[in-house]
């Protein structure tokens, strides 16, 4: 793993981490919150694979140019 992926892993960790406290701390009802949650796990988990495609995509183009 290079430097850069441990950076940008290590940003996309500590973000979602404060995402989840932020939301731990807001006022809402617990049952409310729960759903929250869930629903943004799904969604980030969509997003999260949808860029793993896209950047498998473009490193196959790469490597097959050079």
């Amino acid at each position: 793993m290079t430097k850069n992926t441990k950076i940008a892993l290590s940003l996309f960790a500590a973000a979602a981490a404060g995402a989840v406290v932020g939301m731990l701390l807001a006022p809402e009802k617990g049952k409310d919150l729960r759903k929250k949650i869930k629903d943004g796990t799904g969604n980030l988990t969509d997003d999260l694979l949808s860029t793993l495609k896209t950047g498998k995509a473009k490193l196959q183009e790469v490597t097959n140019k050079a």
